[in-house]
């Protein structure tokens, strides 16, 4: 299984080249991390945009930032993300559950060129923090489900081409609806063990109270964080208002208005033009 799965694999997680103008400031975005954020990841990879059209979102990947070593109070937890890791005392770092792998410790630098978001859960506390990253820890070195490779595989394919056997359960649920097919169920364990809500189930009894149930981790998807109200969305965008006092004096380059880029030019490095004297257009 392990065998014919990689190629598989190399394929399924094979990446696109990277947006040449990020749609993220990723070094605004790194001085403004805290332990515990989730990273929500626009991937680039077949893989991701089989998750994309199930979820229907963007996000296809979702990390959990650790902080630097020196970040994590507890001596064993840190030793242990460090033997996982080897990685400098200064160095940001992130958790994931990643396609192939299994749950690893990356640097935060390998998301430079991707367009991510930061999910920051409202009210957590500093200890509930670390009893989150320590459960993390404990995932460390854990497989990816083989199975899930698979299920991405025959996604991919024609459903009416496949034999009945072949096809997969995890998919017969119309897209849009959560699935377990992503990569967020280790971060949605991580946060159940302070009980920390992410999409609750609520409901009403035959008396008219309101019942809180926790939903199972296995279904939440990288964007259940972003639709989450117990979940902060910051987003810094490559080009930012606050640098140019208003949205009206954005650099536009003329022409003002553009259906697509001229034939043969990838994605071109504009030229900001300033406004002319007398004239109202950014």
């Amino acid at each position: 299984m392990l065998v014919i799965s990689n190629p598989i694999v190399n394929w399924l997680t094979r990446k696109h080249p990277p947006r040449e103008f990020p749609l993220s400031d990723f070094d605004h975005l790194r001085q403004e991390l805290q332990p515990c954020d989730v990273i929500l990841v626009e991937g680039r990879s077949r893989a991701s945009e089989v998750i994309k059209l199930v979820t229907q979102s963007p996000w296809s990947h979702a990390a959990l930032y650790l902080g630097r070593l020196q970040d994590i109070e507890d001596a064993d937890v840190r030793a242990s993300v460090e033997r996982h890791s080897r990685a400098d005392a200064g160095e940001q770092l992130v958790v994931e559950s990643q396609l192939g792998v299994g749950t690893v410790v990356r640097p935060l630098s390998d998301y430079r060129h991707d367009h991510l978001r930061l999910c920051r859960p409202k009210g957590l506390t500093d200890g509930d923090a670390q009893h989150v990253v320590a459960y993390a820890a404990t995932r460390l070195g854990m497989a990816y489900d083989v199975r899930q490779i698979f299920d991405l595989l025959r996604f991919l394919f024609p459903w009416h081409l496949l034999p009945r056997r072949w096809r997969s359960s995890l998919f017969r649920q119309n897209a849009g609806v959560q699935t377990k097919t992503v990569c967020s169920t280790m971060i949605a364990e991580a946060f159940a063990t302070v009980q920390f809500p992410i999409l609750p189930l609520v409901q009403r009894d035959e008396g008219d109270h309101m019942q809180l149930f926790r939903r199972n981790p296995k279904l939440c998807t990288p964007s259940d964080f972003d639709y989450s109200p117990y979940f902060e969305i910051i987003k810094y965008p490559f080009l930012d208002f606050t640098r140019h006092a208003s949205y009206r004096l954005l650099p536009w380059t003329r022409p003002e208005q553009r259906n697509h880029l001229p034939e043969g030019a990838a994605n071109p490095q504009p030229t900001p033009t300033a406004p002319e004297p007398g004239s109202d257009q950014a």
